[in-house]
């Protein structure tokens, strides 16, 4: 019985089926957030969804039978059981958010499709080196807000009156969205060279600093992308060796057949002799 559990849970058929009812049951929770489609056909959707939900509890039980306690050693295993269960919360006035969280089931693409799966893993791979790239940058950010608030904080207290309000300032600035007439040509009317402080900070952060954490996500899934090929060739190698096993003992049996006739005849002729 679970060896024919197995055998369906692993098949690829089954993915793509659960590929299907994932993109479906997006493109469900989508209609829903339309008040016009839910009048005509709210109760098809629900019902659509809580079959659909049906399907994912069944897909995540029969795995768990099938595997074991190794079910639960298994990140993206854990993910899938955490964003199924969200989804069985009941939808009361208290645990209203977790209607909202419904959508969270569309991420199970990330588990079923092995590129989303490695780009999740490089960039997770990734979080260390970012950590040291995020203090670096909250330096930055600390040392440019300090300096902006005791420029221009006592004549543009809207932009620059707290250090709380100069970062968020620079952060709107490093976006570069309005960046020249919001914040820069404003300041400029009263100190000309602002735009050397401004200019300072964009290329600092925006295309230095920033670009370090494109840099190390990059490594990081070039590192994963080399692994999986590595563990590829490993497969295949065993799978070759797997293969070729009964023919290489096969050969071993027959060289050691000839070595004992070239003996046994090479006797006969001594003998003879």
């Amino acid at each position: 019985m679970i060896e024919t559990m197995r055998q369906v849970i692993e098949d690829r058929r089954t993915e793509r089926v659960v590929t299907a009812l994932i993109l479906i049951n997006a493109v469900t929770l989508g209609l829903e957030t339309n008040p016009a489609v839910m009048e005509r056909f709210g109760e098809w959707l629900y019902a659509i969804d809580r079959l659909i939900l049906a399907v994912f509890v069944l897909e995540i039980g029969t795995r768990m039978v099938v595997q074991g306690f190794r079910f639960w050693r298994d990140p993206w295993n854990l993910f899938d059981f955490s964003v199924v269960a969200i989804a069985l919360v009941p939808t009361t006035e208290a645990f209203s958010v977790f209607r909202a969280l419904r959508i969270l089931r569309v991420l199970r693409l990330i588990t079923v499709v092995p590129s989303l799966r490695r780009v999740v893993t490089g960039f997770i791979g990734a979080l260390p080196g970012m950590g040291s790239i995020v203090l670096l940058i909250a330096l930055i950010y600390y040392v440019f807000a300090v300096i902006a608030t005791k420029l221009y904080g006592a004549d543009y207290p809207q932009l620059f009156g707290s250090i709380g309000t100069s970062l968020f300032t620079l952060f709107t600035v490093m976006t570069l969205e309005g960046w020249v007439d919001g914040v820069t040509r404003p300041v400029m009317e009263k100190f000309p060279y602002a735009w050397l402080f401004f200019i300072t900070f964009i290329i600092v952060t925006t295309f230095m600093v920033l670009n370090l954490f494109i840099g190390v996500v990059v490594n990081a899934m070039q590192a994963e992308h080399a692994k999986e090929e590595a563990e590829e060739r490993e497969a295949e190698r065993a799978l070759i060796e797997e293969e070729t096993e009964p023919l290489v003992a096969e050969i071993k049996a027959l060289r050691a057949d000839v070595t004992a006739l070239r003996t046994e005849i090479s006797r006969r002729s001594q003998g003879a002799g």
